[in-house]
């Protein structure tokens, strides 16, 4: 078996690993690169394999960095089944449409606002052509549901595992049959973080696995207490109503948005926090809520107890409203606090939340609140590692908001859970290292390394094949 990785590979964006057993060639993810506009548009112009050549493609779960290349990958003569689960087709379908909307609103606000030489990128792809990439899709249920192998060929299979990350995240575990006896594999895609609103924590794996690939994004880091994000959140909001400052949230559509709302639906049912009108202004945030909602089999107990046994959503309370139209946003943008507003990307590299920013982020009484892992060169890492002027759209503007950091709500394994995962997998001979910047994959591979001194364990960089 061999395997080379093309994307997510000492960085956190791009995923895209191709597996290789004889003459069937297997796409573990296709994943948007995200990052420097034109840097990551270098790299998701071009697909860097033949599309016609792969023989089938394994979705771990919708996030765009995941699969918003998949339109490309269609485009470029892929014609084979997009394996994902249920819920994981279902939402990654609106995000690849949501993808291709923004391009185009990119591309059509960069002409509008544009000086002379400015050289503005025209979008990837087409909403006609995200449709076409979703007829792909082949759902199928976790392997606890079945207890069942999928077959890809006559000599490998695979099955689901919850990965506990997103709705629908899945750990892929791939078996194939070879000359020197059977090659066992398993990818983690996203790692799920433990104690989090909503869903369920991570699967084990019950077979043997020879060689595992897993993320490790926050490899060098432990995240505090989950339960710490609610005194955060009130604290914030009672500054807010007290000063009549605006909040402002990039948050991504899936997933991050979903339990926000969780946390502050119960702080409102509980009263801890004074009533401050919420906004959500993503349509897509709104729309992949409703398939959250469609898949109840999916929550744990704690959401069950809270609101499901109530005959209550988790996503639906008093003082929260959903914005659809561009004007209604618009509005928003302009308005003044005190009020929350929650809108994607989650990273603030495009979406609605871009405009709240331009309005809001030299404003000393604005405050932006960062809840999630902020790639590098992205708005939302600068705004995160407090760099000023920052630029958006085509202007630069100075920092005067209050930024603060909410990070208990990640969606990604820390270093104590992703130890904990590797320690749990049983016959582990190599590991691979990936969705993760340099520095963080280092610290989490010196950690391995003393707990387990005979695991060969690698780092990999972008275009790097191995056999295992």
């Amino acid at each position: 078996m061999r395997i080379t990785f093309f994307g997510a590979a000492q960085n956190v964006t791009g995923s895209k690993h191709l597996i290789e057993s004889g003459g069937f060639r297997l796409l573990l993810d296709c994943g948007l690169h995200q990052g420097k506009r034109f840097d990551a548009d270098a790299l998701n112009r071009t697909l860097p394999f033949s599309a016609g050549d792969v023989s089938a493609t394994i979705l771990s779960h919708a996030h765009a960095d995941h699969c918003g290349m998949l339109p490309l990958l269609v485009k470029n003569g892929y014609r084979n089944k997009i394996f994902a689960t249920p819920a994981t087709a279902a939402i990654a379908r609106l995000i690849m449409l949501d993808s291709a909307k923004i391009q185009l609103h990119d591309y059509l606000n960069m002409q509008k606002r544009a000086v002379a030489d400015t050289k503005i990128l025209p979008p990837l792809y087409s909403a006609e052509d995200a449709e076409e990439a979703a007829r792909y899709f082949a759902p199928l249920p976790y392997a606890h549901a079945t207890h069942a192998w999928q077959p890809l060929d006559q000599r490998c299979r695979f099955k689901f595992y919850d990965a506990g990350h997103i709705l629908g995240s899945a750990v892929t575990v791939v078996q194939c049959d070879e000359p020197g006896g059977t090659t066992t594999l398993a990818y983690t895609g996203d790692l799920g973080n433990t104690h989090v609103p909503l869903l369920h924590e991570p699967e084990i794996i019950a077979e043997p696995v020879d060689t595992l690939i897993i993320e490790c994004t926050y490899g060098n880091k432990n995240h505090r207490p989950i339960a710490e994000i609610a005194d955060h959140l009130k604290e914030i909001i009672r500054d807010a109503v007290q000063n009549k400052r605006k909040i402002i949230i990039p948050a991504f559509a899936l997933g991050r948005t979903q339990e926000l709302i969780y946390i502050l639906h119960k702080l409102y049912h509980q009263g801890e926090i004074p009533v401050i009108p919420i906004y959500l202004d993503s349509p897509l945030a709104s729309d992949i809520t409703n398939v959250y909602a469609s898949h109840q089999e999916d929550f744990d107990q704690d959401t069950w107890t809270d609101f499901i046994s109530r005959n209550e959503s988790p996503f639906s309370f008093q003082n929260l409203r959903t914005l659809q139209t561009v004007e209604e946003s618009k509005a928003l943008v302009a308005a003044s606090g005190p009020f929350m507003v929650i809108a994607s990307s989650g990273m603030a590299e495009g979406g609605r939340i871009v405009d709240h920013l331009e309005r809001g982020v030299s404003d000393p009484n604005t405050i932006i609140m960062i809840t999630g892992y902020q790639a590098e060169n992205t708005l939302g890492r600068k705004l995160q590692d407090g760099i000023t002027p920052v630029r958006i759209y085509d202007r630069t503007y100075d920092v005067r908001a209050r930024v603060v950091i909410v990070d208990e709500l990640s969606a990604h394994a820390d270093q104590r859970g992703l130890l904990a995962y590797v320690s749990r997998t049983k016959n582990l001979q190599k590991i691979f290292l990936v969705h993760s910047e340099l520095p963080q994959a280092m610290a989490f591979k010196e950690i391995l390394t003393q707990h387990f001194p005979a695991l060969d364990i690698t780092i990999p960089a972008v275009g790097q094949s191995f056999e295992v």
